[in-house]
């Protein structure tokens, strides 16, 4: 058998600190959510598991919902659905809602095994933000022929929190005698080998990129198991359309500025790009022209865009940060060294740049 393991959609995020693009953001999270039925559709899946939260919470406008149940309802085949920590199965939750009548979808509202196909499904809704408990205890080990799937929204035991939050113990997959464990809650891909080698419990991350920082994100999991006791088959299939960028660079050689340039430049789709852009290091003055046009080429082309100069420095020999020091002996000294024409100008650079860290690393 064949299908989707999706999670973690965040529909009704807010996205704030994007500013006047945030709506654009939110609403790639819904074609990214039409992605994932195309995907189901090209691959000729038999079902598709969500793993919980596909809300950002139970207050999203009931709209949303209409238009999230509308995407999956277009799928036709079987889907199911658990609620995740951000929409938790609670009085006045977005799973109330009259959309979800619909002959191909479940939203599952207990601890209770599915039959679908070859396979037998084990989910775990969640009824509230946060627990300690592990949400996949209650299911059986049972003798039968079929495929056994755990569908879960927890964190696996290892990946470091404050504080746990539906635990799930590693070897769940072992323990519950289960050929596959979707889980949802992580927003990155992440798989987890058994004691026999095989993989067997995975998170898919989320469908969109979410924030920067997702390491790997905007992907959806085929899962094929040819029959019970195989090991699972497992594709990623990308239905992300924005890309998140965080982009570091430091300037050491004048220069420097102009491959910081060229990098920003030559990027694909600079339309679909949200990008982070630090530059550390020395700037000489006659390059900040440089610096302008960088700026002024991620404001235009990019989706959105943020540059943080706040590590980049002048260089020692420029002019400008000896004048910004005010009258007395550092800055006269400075410009002493500055004016000088001795015979090792490499020392007198030297002398300048040590000045000049020692008036950054004390002057704020």
């Amino acid at each position: 058998m064949k299908f989707i393991h999706t999670a973690d959609w965040q529909i009704g995020m807010k996205a704030e600190a994007l500013g006047d693009r945030a709506p654009q953001v939110r609403e790639e999270r819904l074609a990214a959510a039409q992605r994932v039925t195309e995907v189901a559709r090209t691959e000729n899946a038999d079902f598709i598991l969500v793993a919980g939260d596909v809300f950002e919470d139970n207050a999203v406008d009931r709209r949303l919902v209409q238009k999230v149940a509308d995407t999956l309802r277009s799928f036709g085949a079987p889907i199911f659905i658990i609620p995740g920590n951000h929409d938790p199965l609670i009085p006045g939750s977005v799973w109330e809602h009259p959309s979800w009548n619909t002959p191909n979808i479940t939203v599952i509202r207990e601890n209770t095994r599915i039959e679908v196909s070859q396979a037998v499904i084990y989910p775990c809704p969640l009824m509230e933000k946060r627990s300690t408990s592990n949400p996949t205890a209650w299911i059986p080990n049972e003798n039968n022929s079929r495929i056994r799937i755990g569908l879960a929204h927890g964190t696996v035991e290892g990946i470091r929190q404050d504080e746990p939050d539906y635990p799930i113990p590693r070897n769940t997959p072992e323990v519950k005698d289960l050929d596959y464990l979707a889980l949802g809650h992580w927003h990155s891909y992440a798989s987890y080998t058994g004691a026999d080698g095989n993989v067997r419990m995975a998170y898919s991350g989320t469908h969109e990129t979410t924030k920067f920082g997702e390491r790997d994100s905007g992907n959806v999991l085929i899962v094929e198991i040819d029959s019970a006791g195989k090991p699972p088959v497992i594709r990623r299939a990308k239905t992300g359309g924005l890309n998140w960028l965080s982009v570091s660079e430091e300037l050491i050689d004048q220069g420097d500025i102009n491959k910081v340039k060229y990098l920003i430049d030559s990027m694909l789709n600079p339309s679909r790009t949200l990008i982070q852009l630090a530059i550390s290091g020395i700037l000489p003055m006659e390059e900040r022209s440089e610096l302008e046009h960088i700026e002024q080429m991620l404001d235009t082309r990019f989706l959105w865009s943020h540059i943080d100069c706040s590590q980049l420095r002048p260089a020692p020999t420029d002019r400008s940060w000896i004048e910004d020091l005010g009258p007395g002996v550092i800055q006269e000294t400075a410009r002493r060294l500055l004016g000088s024409s001795g015979s090792e100008p490499e020392v007198t650079q030297l002398a300048l740049a040590r000045l000049y860290n020692i008036v950054k690393g004390s002057v704020k």
